[in-house]
């Protein structure tokens, strides 16, 4: 078995060292802010020729059935490939509980290796504008820890084998459950903030599933946020973007570092933005943009801010830094660039057709991409806006990419594709 080969190396370290060009092991990559260590990755791909790309396989058995909007994005672990799919077989309806898949392609030619049903948990969603599979699961290297929206949690082995299940109850969601679990010294961390005072935090095993501690955090209202895991004043925090505002955690225990509260509607669908003491943070469903001072403790809301941008339209993505520059896909295509030391505006530019639910990443030589299997570009970053290249595969789905090795893997609404350039 390919098992043998994979060594565990606890995310925490990944996290904290420099970015790994083979793996891309959860929700934005190896740091989990979009940044890659690659360089000359393919500009172009698809067309009739379909230049660059090295293989497309099916996700779904047949396409008489219903899918969920499958949000999750691929993750990438030494030579294989790991996607979450839900969907309703012929002759059940989205009334009835889909089945929630976790499966695993070869990165050599897409090759699927297995596929593996996890039964859902308690709650049948009654709305399905989140739908069953936002969250992007997470491995490190010996399970795959996935997030299903029917209040459901499961490690999968790299046989193929469920390791362990965990139902989370209660489940007061708002719409849909989108945090991504973060792995940190071998727990599996899921964020489960909610409506009714019924926000918690679990810290899992990885290995057992046991429950190694939970925080209960009634005063932050609900959110769908994946946390960013930093290292400030030399200690590890996990910062968390609530409907209240951001949050500063300790990552062994859940207890609060630091918090800042708004009085207004400031986190959402969107990963928080890190680097040298300071934080961004906005929502997806529009609002104000705030940056502050992250290296406080206790209540830090009376502490000035950085500086703030009075509104920043609709946007399911999160944001990229490289350099000085913070670059945002949001509503309506755009994409925005700011200062990241002052918060000035240098560019709003439409990216027609780009889809602002999908996360860039950016790259070692400077490249930007906001990628996807329907239409994406490719940008040059710096102050100036320039489109190095456009691409559309047809094949559109809110997933965002992952890169790793050299290759670039879209999920698509029906097939996952291999971007390389060829050798």
């Amino acid at each position: 078995m390919l098992l043998r080969y994979f060594v565990y190396i606890p995310f925490f370290a990944i996290a904290t060292t420099a970015h790994t060009g083979e793996n891309w092991p959860a929700w934005r990559g190896p740091t989990g802010d979009g940044l890659s260590d690659e360089k000359n990755l393919p500009l172009t791909w698809g067309g009739k020729n379909q230049e660059n790309v090295l293989w497309k396989t099916p996700l779904f058995p047949s396409d008489k059935l219903k899918r969920d909007q499958n949000q999750s994005s691929p993750i990438v672990w030494g030579d294989r490939v790991f996607v979450t799919l839900s969907f309703w077989p012929e002759g059940t309806t989205d009334k009835d509980f889909p089945e929630h898949h976790v499966i695993c392609f070869s990165t050599k030619d897409g090759k699927k290796l297995w596929d593996i049903i996890i039964p859902p948990g308690p709650w049948k969603l009654t709305d399905l504008r989140g739908g069953y599979t936002a969250p992007t699961p997470a491995t490190d290297g010996q399970n795959v820890y996935a997030v299903f929206g029917s209040s459901v949690v499961a490690a999968v082995d790299f046989h193929g084998k469920i390791a362990w299940r965990k139902e989370i109850k209660p489940h007061s969601f708002d719409v849909a459950w989108g945090a991504s679990p973060i792995l940190y010294q071998g727990t599996a961390l899921v964020v489960c903030d909610q409506l009714n005072k019924s926000s918690i935090i679990y810290a899992f095993d990885g290995k057992t599933g046991e429950t190694r501690w939970e925080k209960k955090r009634p005063a932050v209202n609900w959110a769908h946020s994946t946390p960013l895991l930093a290292k400030i004043n030399g200690k590890m925090q996990l910062l968390t973007a609530t409907h209240n505002g951001p949050h500063g955690l300790d990552p062994a225990n859940g207890e609060t570092l630091w918090s800042y509260h708004t009085g207004q509607h400031i986190g959402d669908t969107v990963t928080p933005t890190y680097r040298d003491g300071q934080l961004y943070i906005d929502s997806g469903r529009g609002g104000m943009g705030i940056a502050i001072d992250a290296t406080g403790s206790g209540d830090v809301s009376k502490t000035p801010l950085k500086w703030k941008v009075a509104s920043v339209a609709s946007g399911l993505s999160s944001p990229v830094l490289v350099g000085d520059y913070l670059y945002r896909l949001h509503g309506n295509d755009t994409l925005t660039c700011w200062k990241w030391s002052t918060g000035a505006e240098v560019f709003k530019e439409r990216l027609e057709g780009a889809d602002s639910a999908v996360s860039p990443f950016a790259t070692a030589d400077g490249r930007i991409y906001c990628a996807s299997a329907g239409r994406g570009y490719v940008l040059k970053a710096g102050p100036k806006f320039e489109v190095l290249a456009r691409n559309d595969l047809g094949d559109s789905s809110r997933a965002s990419p992952a890169v790793a090795a050299g290759r670039i893997y879209l999920k698509g609404g029906r097939y996952l594709y291999c971007i390389r350039v060829p050798d």
